[in-house]
C-alpha cells in the first residue's frame, strides 16, 4: 500500500491537490485527506509530495527496444533499451517495434525482449512486422499474430514514402491494413497500423487513398514522424483536421534537428494543431527510442547517425509549457491518455480509480522526481519517502 499526499493531480485533466491511494498495483482512491483503518499493523509507504505534480506514467508508443539502425553497416546498429533508460525517462508503458532491419532482428527476439522488460517491472506491448510488406510475423499471418500473441496489438512500423521501404503496391498495403483491422476486431485489440513516414514526395498518399477508396476508417492508421519536415507536417495537419491520428517524434536535441534537418519541434507543431482546431484526442508523441536517426545527403548516401532517447518526452512536454504556453494538461495528453486510448490500453494513461498505478511525480520545474510502475517505486530522486504504519482505530 502506498499513499501519495498533498500532490497536485493531473489526470491528465487538472484535478487539484489530492491524496492518492495505491493498492495492489492499482489506483484505489483519489480524495482529500485519505485515512486508512486496518486490522492490526501493516507497512504503508507514504510519499509527501507537497508542491509537486502527479501525472500518469508515460506511454511511449514507438520504441526500438531491441535496438535499431544498421543503415550505415553493422557498426551502426544501435543498442537495446534497458529498464533504466525507460523508467528514468518516465516511461511506464512501452510499445516495441522493429524498423529497417527485420532480418538480423526478428519478432521472436522482440517478443522475448518485451517479456523481459515486463518482468523487470514495466508494461510492454509490441507491433508485428518491420518496415517491409509482406509482414514477417511469428505465426505466419498478421491476423493470427494479433489474435493469439497477447503482447501484439497491431502492425508496424510499416514504411512508406521512404527509399528504405519495400516499395509495396497500394493493394499490398491495403491488404496488410485490412488484416490488422480484422485481427484487432476479433481479439478486442486496436489492430492499429503504425506507419513510418519517410521524406519521399508521396508523403501520406497511400493512407489518404486507403481512406478514400476503401471502407477502412481513418482511425486505423497511426502515421509517425509527421514532424520530419515542414512539408510533411503541413500535409499531416490537414489529415488530422479530417479526423486522423498523428504521431510526433520527439528529439533529445530539437535545436539541432530543427536547424540542420528542418524538423518541426513538438511544441511548435502541437501549438499549430491547436490553432487549427484539431481534436485534442488525435495527437500523440513517441520517442523512437533506441532507433537510429540516420542522416543522408541529397544523394541518399548515409553520412551520420544519432540515437533516439525516451528522455525526449519530458523535454518536449516542458517546452510546450514554458516556450509555447500550452497548458500542461493539454501537452500531457500526447504521452498519456491519447496513446492509451488509441491503442486500447484500457487501464493506462489516466489517474482514476481502478486504473494501473503507473505514475510520475514532477517537481516544480516539471522534472521527474519519482516514477511508479504497477504500484512499485522504480525511480526515486528528491521526494522524501517515509515508511509508517497504520493501526486499527477503535
Amino acid at each position: 500500500m502506498t499513499i501519495i499526499r498533498n500532490v497536485d493531480v493531473y489526470k491528465p485533466e487538472h484535478a487539484g491537490i489530492k491524496d492518492v491511494l495505491l493498492l495492489d498495483g492499482k489506483i484505489a482512491s483519489i480524495s482529500d485527506n485519505i485515512s486508512v483503518e486496518l486490522n492490526g499493523h501493516v507497512n504503508v509507504l507514504e510519499i509527501d509530495a507537497q508542491g509537486k505534480k502527479l501525472v500518469p506514467g508515460f506511454v511511449d508508443s514507438h520504441v526500438h527496444i531491441l535496438g535499431g539502425g544498421g543503415e550505415g553497416g553493422f557498426s551502426t546498429r544501435t543498442p537495446e533499451a534497458t529498464l533504466t533508460s525507460l523508467t528514468t525517462a518516465g516511461v511506464t508503458t512501452v510499445v516495441g517495434c522493429l524498423g529497417t532491419d527485420g532480418v538480423a532482428r526478428d519478432m521472436v527476439s522482440l517478443l522475448a525482449k518485451a517479456r523481459g522488460l515486463d518482468e523487470e517491472g514495466i508494461t510492454t506491448y509490441i507491433y508485428t512486422g518491420s518496415y517491409r510488406i509482406p509482414v514477417k510475423t511469428i505465426t505466419g499471418e498478421v491476423m493470427k499474430d494479433i489474435m493469439v500473441v497477447d503482447k501484439i496489438i497491431g502492425v508496424g512500423e510499416i514504411a512508406i514514402s521512404d527509399h528504405r521501404s519495400s516499395q509495396a503496391s497500394f493493394e499490398e498495403f491495403v491488404r496488410c491494413v485490412s488484416d490488422a483491422r480484422v485481427g484487432g476486431m476479433l481479439s478486442g485489440k486496436s489492430g492499429i497500423v503504425d506507419i513510418h513516414l519517410g521524406d519521399g514526395q508521396r508523403k501520406i498518399d497511400y493512407i489518404k487513398r486507403a481512406v478514400k477508396e476503401t471502407e477502412i476508417p481513418i482511425t486505423q492508421f497511426l502515421p509517425t514522424h509527421i514532424n520530419r519536415s515542414p512539408e510533411l507536417f503541413e500535409e499531416c495537419v490537414l489529415y488530422a483536421k479530417e479526423g486522423g491520428y498523428v504521431d510526433f517524434t520527439g528529439s533529445d536535441d530539437p535545436d539541432f534537428w530543427e536547424e540542420t534537418d528542418g524538423e518541426v519541434r513538438f511544441s511548435k507543431g502541437l501549438k499549430r494543431l491547436i490553432q487549427e482546431g484539431v481534436s485534442h484526442d488525435n495527437f500523440t508523441l513517441s520517442s523512437d527510442g533506441q532507433g537510429s536517426m540516420p542522416i543522408f545527403n541529397k544523394k541518399k548516401e548515409y553520412v551520420g547517425i544519432g540515437i533516439g532517447k525516451s528522455t525526449c518526452l519530458i523535454k518536449a512536454i516542458k517546452e510546450c509549457v514554458y516556450r509555447e504556453n500550452i497548458p500542461l494538461e493539454t501537452a500531457l495528453r500526447a504521452v498519456t491518455s491519447n496513446p492509451a486510448r488509441i491503442l486500447k490500453l484500457k487501464t493506462k494513461g489516466r489517474i482514476e480509480a481502478e486504473m494501473d498505478a503507473d505514475l510520475l511525480i514532477l517537481d516544480e520545474n516539471l522534472d521527474i522526481d519519482t516514477v511508479i510502475a504497477k504500484g512499485k517505486v522504480m525511480v526515486e530522486h528528491k521526494i522524501p519517502v517515509v515508511l509508517g504504519t497504520f493501526e486499527e482505530k477503535r
